[in-house]
C-alpha cells in the first residue's frame, strides 16, 4: 500500500522516530490498559482488584469463556505495546504527518505525567510550613 502511494520505504528508520515512538507506545499502552478513563472499555473483559500506582487500575482477567484471552490483552500494557507499536509504525509508512502529530501529542503526555509524579513526590516531602520559614 505504500509503494501504491508513491511513497518509497525508509531504508531505516530515524532514532527520532524510534524515540518518539517507543515514548508514544508506552503512554498509549498505559493508557489503555490501566487508566480508570479506560477501565468500560476493559470492563466486559476484566474484573477489578484494586488501585494500582498513581492513577492506575489492577484489573485481572475474566475466566469465563474467551474473555481470559482478551482481558490478558487489554489488562496488559506490555502485551498491548506490541499491537500499539505496530499500528503507529503502519500510521508512519501510510499518514505520516498525522501520526507523527498524535505520537508528539502522546510523549508530551507521557512528559507532562512525569512533571505531575515529580510535583507530587516533592510536594509530600515538602510541608508548607518549610516554605514560610
Amino acid at each position: 500500500m505504500v509503494r501504491r502511494q508513491g511513497r518509497p520505504l525508509p531504508d531505516r528508520p530515524e532514532p527520532w522516530d524510534v524515540a518518539l515512538t517507543a515514548v508514544a507506545t508506552f503512554r498509549l499502552s498505559r493508557l489503555l490498559s490501566k487508566a480508570p478513563v479506560t477501565s468500560p472499555l476493559r470492563a466486559p473483559f476484566t474484573t477489578f482488584a484494586g488501585p494500582q500506582g498513581p492513577a492506575e487500575l489492577h484489573e485481572k482477567p475474566r475466566t469465563e469463556g474467551g474473555r481470559q484471552t482478551v482481558g490478558e490483552l487489554v489488562s496488559c500494557p506490555f502485551c498491548m505495546s506490541v499491537w500499539i507499536v505496530s499500528t503507529l509504525t503502519a500510521g508512519q509508512l501510510l499518514w505520516p504527518r498525522a501520526t507523527r502529530t498524535a505520537m508528539g501529542a502522546l510523549t508530551a503526555l507521557a512528559g507532562a505525567d512525569a512533571l505531575q509524579l515529580a510535583y507530587s513526590r516533592f510536594a509530600d516531602t515538602t510541608t508548607f510550613a518549610d516554605k514560610t520559614t
